[in-house]
């Protein structure tokens, strides 16, 4: 009886307590088991699908930006003139097909004449038959009859004639070579609107970029996406991601697929145990469960906050980057417009970074790069966005409202600032800044136009001397069109012989007051211009690459000179281009031996930035002509490094001091005892000295007493034509009176 009440009573109390709380717990357990993989199955899917939108807007980005990259070279008066009316093969491969595979990374690049032939083909950046072009044909050829289409309609004339700010372009995925790829395809038309458009008669300028491994590798390293590739087919693998790549017809393309980010399915990983032991331990291990749930989604978001903020972000200096930026400009533009607000962008490029990367290495230029930023910073405090736009390149944007923000004030901080030395290491480096500023109503203002404009005035920045700051006025922007009419007149006065002459002014010894020489100058009187200052077009010529036929025009005329009058020191710039050049020393040889002229009558002009120049080519072509007999005189000594390590590497024979040292000579000024120490300097290590700007008798007296060998400027003579230097040697008070001093020739 009373083990029947003892079962009664278990069974009362399994069935009154017992199962109720077993069943409790099956129930939880059972709603948080539902409730986990709901859970995680649920974050898997939206990972995915945030992966497929960022899939689809990166993909979008790069589509823009091909047709971006392409817009600012076929759009432009320069390729109208050189790939449309008249094809220069070698102007197109250099400033269409090799800067669009160079700069922007195109895989091909075609210009197509208004039949549609091939004119050129650029393939991974070197030129190609125009035959393989059939190679890619027929996944160009539909778009190419798309734009034709569009220009055909009218859209072409309507930006002509100024109705549309931007002409007719397509750009869209295709199928290329069985490869899928992006092509985008613009005409090529005047950005300004000034040159005469024929109907029909466009050219084409046709880019394409593949899908392939260096997008995906991209693609993988920006937007953290695993195992990534295009395919033509999508893999069975339940783990993969296919997001198939449709172009604007609504055909497919391509598959883009990548092994899913699925946070949750990690998640449940580590949580299986934790829910046994939730099952076993009861509500206080639930409890920990849904902390463990919580803290994993605090993780994830984090996480993702972390890459929004790396891909905004550039790496070295923690600044926004170019994105980041130009980004936040259009939101600016977008949404500032209230009355009374105005916007400041400053443009910054550093002077002289490619020396300290050359002679310190990339390392120290990092650390310099990273130091400038948190200098910047300082200056402009945490109102500013400050951003690195890559390289060396940096950029300030600054919005105020109902008050001015004085970029010039701020700029010339930051130019003092970045002036200091910088500690790298064991090292001490100086660079410069240049700055381009432009400034404007926010409601009015565009960003593209705004960047353009900041871009002329840092152009003008630099052009000025660099190391200071430049405010964008219209006329910069007729500046800057001025500097490519110079490029197209002086490509054309190097081939007559009526333009460009040679003018000598003259070199004098300081003790006697004779002319020892001479020093060739070049010359350009244009027939529609007028005399072109060589501060204009010698700038021109060094960044077209006209520098080494012009030089060679100036050498030949000087060496005719020399021929003419033994004796007498005749002395020539030359360009770091020109020393480059592995066949250099052989045209200075040619040249001397055709006009007559004695090796060591010539002196040759280097700057410092030569002595900088680690190649062995331009150190061999100064040892050859020294073993020659021809003097080396380094120009300009003092504005630039002037290292005793620079001078013992290239022996030179003369010293030339700039003109800004013996500008401000005066009894007791700073100029004097630094041109005296540059005098000792010299001829401590057998180096005549040369003052340049010579244009009162008081400097010339103050250069005596220095200790001074020769001297130059106005105060003896301008340059005057060979004609008037020729009557000047012959003059009886010329007549030179010592020898050409004896030196040993550096090996």
């Amino acid at each position: 009886m009373q083990t029947q009440t003892s079962t009664t009573e278990r069974w009362q109390f399994i069935t009154a307590v017992l199962l109720p709380v077993v069943l409790a717990l099956v129930a939880t357990a059972a709603a948080v088991i539902g409730f986990v993989f709901w859970s995680t199955n649920n974050i898997d899917q939206r990972a995915i699908e945030r992966q497929t939108t960022m899939v689809t807007q990166v993909l979008q980005s790069k589509r823009d930006a091909l047709l971006k990259d392409q817009g600012g070279v076929a759009i432009w008066d320069e390729a109208v003139l050189h790939a449309d009316r008249t094809f220069d093969r070698e102007w197109v491969h250099a400033n269409m097909g090799l800067w669009m595979h160079s700069f922007f990374g195109h895989d091909r690049s075609v210009l197509l004449d208004a039949q549609n032939r091939p004119l050129y083909l650029m393939e991974e950046g070197k030129a190609a038959p125009t035959s393989r072009f059939q190679n890619i044909a027929s996944g160009v050829m539909p778009l190419v009859q798309q734009l034709r289409t569009l220009i055909a309609a009218g859209q072409l004339d309507d930006f002509l004639v100024g109705r549309t700010e931007a002409p007719p372009t397509v750009c869209d995925f295709a199928l290329v070579n069985g490869q899928p790829a992006i092509v985008g395809i613009s005409p090529i038309v005047s950005n300004t609107r000034t040159l005469a458009h024929v109907p029909g008669s466009e050219s084409l300028m046709v880019s394409v970029r593949f899908l392939g491994a260096d997008t995906v590798s991209e693609m993988m390293e920006q937007y953290l996406i695993d195992d990534a590739a295009f395919v033509r087919t999508p893999s069975a693998d339940p783990d993969r991601i296919s997001y198939p790549v449709i172009n604007q017809a609504g055909r497919f393309v391509a598959f883009f697929e990548w092994t899913g980010d699925r946070p949750g399915r990690l998640m449940l990983g580590h949580t299986v145990p934790v829910l046994v032991a939730v099952i076993l331990a009861g509500a206080v291990l639930f409890l920990l469960l849904l902390r463990k749930l919580r803290s994993s989604s605090a993780a994830l978001q984090e996480g993702r906050r972390l890459a929004e903020h790396e891909a905004a972000h550039d790496k070295l200096t923690g600044l926004p980057n170019r994105t980041n930026f130009d980004a936040h400009l259009a939101r600016i533009l977008r949404e500032q417009k209230a009355p009374g607000t105005s916007i400041a962008l400053l443009m910054l490029d550093l002077d002289r970074f490619k020396q300290v990367n050359d002679t310190l290495g990339h390392q120290a230029g990092d650390d310099l790069i990273r130091s400038v930023g948190e200098r910047i910073r300082l200056v402009v405090g945490t109102d500013v966005m400050v951003a690195r736009l890559g390289g060396d390149e940096f950029a300030i944007l600054a919005v105020t409202h109902n008050r001015p923000f004085d970029a010039m004030a701020v700029s010339d901080r930051i130019i003092e600032t970045i002036g200091r030395p910088f500690d790298l290491g064991h090292f001490k480096a100086h660079v410069g800044v240049s700055i381009g500023i432009v400034e404007d109503n926010a409601a009015a203002a565009e960003p593209r136009e705004l960047v353009r404009k900041a871009d002329i005035a840092l152009y003008e920045a630099k052009a000025s001397g660099r190391n200071r700051a430049m405010v964008y006025e219209e006329h910069m922007n007729e500046l800057l069109q001025l500097q490519h009419t110079i490029e197209g007149e002086l490509r054309a006065a190097l081939n007559r012989n009526d333009q460009l002459s040679v003018a000598f002014q003259p070199l004098v010894d300081q003790k006697s007051r004779k002319v020892i020489g001479a020093e060739a100058l070049a010359r350009w009187y244009h027939p529609k211009y007028g005399q072109i200052s060589p501060g204009r077009f010698i700038p021109v010529a060094e960044n077209t690459g006209l520098i080494e036929y012009l030089g060679e025009f100036v050498l030949r005329r000087a060496c005719e000179l020399g021929a003419s009058a033994p004796g007498r020191t005749i002395a020539v710039n030359i360009s770091p281009t020109q020393l480059r050049n592995p066949y250099f020393s052989n045209q200075v040889f040619d040249i001397l031996h055709q006009t007559g002229m004695r090796p060591v009558d010539l002196e040759l002009e280097i700057t410092e930035s030569i002595l900088l120049d680690d190649e062995n080519i331009s150190g061999q072509n100064l040892r050859t002509f020294r073993a020659a007999g021809i003097q080396i005189a380094l120009d300009d000594f003092g504005t630039g490094y002037s290292s005793l390590s620079y001078l013992k590497r290239y022996p030179v024979d003369r010293i030339k001091i700039d003109r800004s040292f013996v500008s401000q000579l005066a009894e007791g000024h700073v100029s004097v005892a630094i041109t005296q120490a540059i005098v000792t300097l010299a001829h401590a290590m057998d180096i005549e000295v040369t003052a340049e700007g010579v244009e009162s008798e008081k400097q010339a007296t103050i250069l005596g007493k220095l200790g001074c060998n020769t001297l130059q400027g106005f105060l003896f003579s301008g340059a005057v034509l060979p004609a008037k230097i020729t009557t000047i040697f012959a003059d009886p008070a010329n007549a030179p009176e010592r020898r050409r001093r004896l030196r040993t020739h550096a090996a």
